[in-house]
């Protein structure tokens, strides 16, 4: 497929599974098997290991200069070949085509920054209190790292963390999502056909757990940066307790919207259907628990569903198709679970609720809409990764407040107002990594991106994120005249 490689890329050569295992790698639109993908086991991740750390010595001494050239030339690579990309990854994953490029014209975006904030790594000298005494702070690459990413971004995902880390010298060992690889391959084969030498980039594809456990006990492996569950971040903690391995943690997130009534509620509605039903709910970051002042909430959720039942929800490859498919049938369930139970206990599903009637293959669930939500509902306190919105009405900022926080997440927060002091008090107030005021997309190369709580450690991206890919030495030199 136009030169397209789909397979593991261990120390620079593109391999199947050592023990010779694939994977029916599945299109979620259709329920089609697309072609078989290589699936190994902790045979293939110590192999990948041996790799990265065999050329970790090497592409550390690079100059942040050189290691520049491979992520700018790998970015030109992705854009002129993105429109082909984007096909594959909608394939694999379902989102429309249209999310899919965006994804990876955004990836070169990232490979771009990141090669040019890999030559900004300063350091800074300290004034000394003992005369003859210097003191400085350097930066240097902390070594082998390890990924494990998610289906849902199977580029944003992987790429934040590869271009941070190659950037700031270190060496790669990827895991991607069994259901979404051949995204995650092709950016290896970006970087591998523009420069990156042997063993630098290394794309593995197989069980989860025991890659895991070879990445968590080998003491070359000196981070893994996780994207996924609270559940498995927990594992993944008590894990890197043995070899102290550090950890940055992506994980769940239960995204409040603030909507105060002196926003335009047309508009709101609007933007708040077009960003909840993004890749058809599937978003870290999704925004989910609408809660809505008493004064136009019965507006919002009138325009709201109008505009959910307007939606076309198809294959995302077909043309006009705004939400896809979920990644499989037991993340299909699930949703309808969450919804079923909340309407049995007093909520009502005002539109949507159930899959399409003219979509009987491919794992669908209409764009739907829930109102008299309660928190202790399935549907309010967990995540729900699917196209739901809950409304719930509040009268008292502070109470609204109270609720936004009431969660174990911590990762992006929404607020609508046009009042200054109505965002700055909730901006400050609200305990989450990210707070977007009149704004819906807390993700750019240039800034942070990570939560708080149970939401996750560390951060991607921004000078953060190049920083938690380096140790930081200081030197102390005495006797100098």
């Amino acid at each position: 497929m136009d030169g397209f490689i789909f397979k593991q890329l261990i120390n620079g050569e593109w391999v199947g599974a050592a023990a010779g295992g694939e994977w029916p790698l599945v299109n979620p639109a259709t329920e089609q098997v697309l072609m078989p993908i290589p699936y190994g086991d902790a045979a293939d991740a110590r192999a990948a290991v041996d790799a990265a750390a065999a050329a970790f010595p090497a592409w550390s001494r690079q100059t942040p200069y050189q290691r520049a050239e491979v992520l700018l030339q790998a970015a030109a690579w992705v854009l002129e070949r993105a429109e082909r990309l984007a096909v594959i990854t909608t394939e694999e994953c379902g989102k429309p085509l249209s999310e899919s490029l965006a994804e990876w014209r955004s990836a070169a975006n990232y490979l771009t920054w990141f090669a040019e904030e890999g030559k900004r790594a300063y350091g800074r000298i300290i004034p000394a209190r003992a005369p003859g005494r210097r003191i400085q702070v350097i930066h240097q690459p902390i070594g082998v790292v390890g990924t494990i990413t998610a289906w849902n971004f199977p580029v944003y995902n992987v790429v934040r963390a590869w271009a941070a880390a190659l950037a700031a010298g270190c060496t790669v060992v990827g895991r991607p999502s069994e259901y979404t690889p051949r995204s995650a391959m092709l950016l290896a084969q970006a970087l591998h056909e523009s420069g990156a030498p042997a063993g630098v980039v290394n794309c593995i594809n197989g069980d989860p757990a025991a890659m895991a456990q070879v990445m968590l006990a080998d003491p070359r492996v000196r981070k893994i940066s996780f994207t996924g569950s609270t559940r498995v971040g927990r594992l993944l903690m008590d894990g890197a307790s043995q070899t102290i391995t550090r950890l940055a943690l992506e994980l769940g997130g239960n995204a409040p919207v603030l909507v105060f009534p002196d926003v335009d509620v047309a508009q709101a509605a609007r933007d708040a259907v077009a960003w909840k039903y993004r890749n058809c709910g599937q978003v870290c970051i999704a925004p989910q628990r609408f809660f809505v002042h008493a004064r136009i909430a019965e507006a919002f959720i009138e325009q709201a569903a109008a505009l959910s039942r307007g939606l076309r929800v198809g294959d995302g490859l077909q043309p006009g198709v705004q939400a896809g498919p979920l990644i499989n049938a037991v993340q299909r369930d699930r949703v309808e679970a969450l919804v079923a139970e909340a309407a049995a206990a007093g909520a009502e599903v005002v539109t949507g609720g159930g899959r399409p009637a003219d979509l009987p293959r491919g794992y669908f669930y209409s764009p739907t809409v829930v109102a008299n939500v309660q928190p202790d509902m399935r549907l309010y306190r967990e995540e729900i990764f699917g196209p739901v919105m809950p409304v719930i009405p509040f009268s008292d900022p502070e109470e609204a407040l109270r609720m936004a926080n009431d969660t174990e997440y911590g990762l992006a927060a929404f607020v609508l107002t046009r009042d200054l002091y109505t965002a700055t008090r909730m901006v400050e107030a609200l305990e989450y990594g990210m707070v977007c005021v009149n704004d819906w997309l807390p993700a750019t190369p240039e800034a942070p991106f990570g939560g708080v709580k149970q939401s996750g450690l560390g951060r991607e991206c921004g000078l953060e994120g190049l920083e938690d890919y380096q140790e930081t030495k200081t030197v102390f030199i005495g006797g100098v005249p």
